[in-house]
């Protein structure tokens, strides 16, 4: 049994790696020579893989570049996250929850960077891009609405103030989102993705707590 767990780890490290040197590959053709000038068969053999494996991995070469989209955590951490864990604190457990789904980008600073450059001179990407940012986004809205419910079923049975109540904490906890994002792709040091995550949320809670 440790045998074949051992083994799906490795394909699955080897189905990541695959995934990410294809993506380098598409992000640095298309910046050196553009877009419209770079093919799949010319990507494939950058990447040292065949054209049909690409689309095992991608639908187009568009899709490459945009990227993965962003995934909630799994199943159990999203759980304990509406049993009102780790913190009991809503914006703390958010913070964690979101840096617990951001923790597969970690290593991937060098194709953030890259995409970012091509979507600088490549508008329609961006929005590609953003369109994934907003599937993130209604997940996360739901697993809040799920975890006020939990906190407070006088407000459970009001689905319009729940819906809305879960919103403004979901674009809050966006907002910080990003700004760590924007942080981390700044920064000169190596720490994590996750660890800025939990700095720009803990900003966030020094400046809205602060008092006179």
């Amino acid at each position: 049994m440790a045998a074949e767990s051992e083994e799906m780890g490795l394909r699955e490290r080897k189905r990541l790696a695959t995934r990410r040197e294809i993506q380098r590959a598409v992000l640095t053709l298309c910046s050196q020579r553009g877009i419209d000038k770079v093919t799949v068969e010319e990507i494939s053999r950058s990447a040292d893989i065949s054209p049909r494996t690409f689309f095992n991995y991608f639908a187009s070469k568009d899709s490459a570049l945009v990227g993965d989209e962003l995934e909630l955590a799994c199943d159990s951490d999203i759980e304990r996250f509406i049993a009102g864990e780790p913190h009991g604190e809503i914006m703390a457990d958010l913070a964690t929850l979101i840096g617990q789904s951001l923790q597969n980008t970690d290593g991937d600073r060098e194709i953030h960077e890259l995409r970012r450059a091509v979507m600088k001179d490549n508008s329609y990407l961006f929005t590609m891009r953003m369109a994934t940012l907003r599937n993130f986004e209604a997940g996360l809205q739901d697993i809040v609405e799920r975890r006020f419910a939990a906190d407070d079923p006088r407000l459970a049975e009001d689905p319009r103030a729940l819906s809305q109540r879960a919103l403004l904490f979901t674009l809050v906890a966006m907002a910080a989102t990003r700004h760590a994002w924007r942080c981390w792709a700044e920064a000169d040091d190596l720490s994590p993705l996750s660890a800025w995550v939990a700095k720009s949320f803990t900003e966030l809670y020094t400046v809205t707590s602060a008092t006179d």
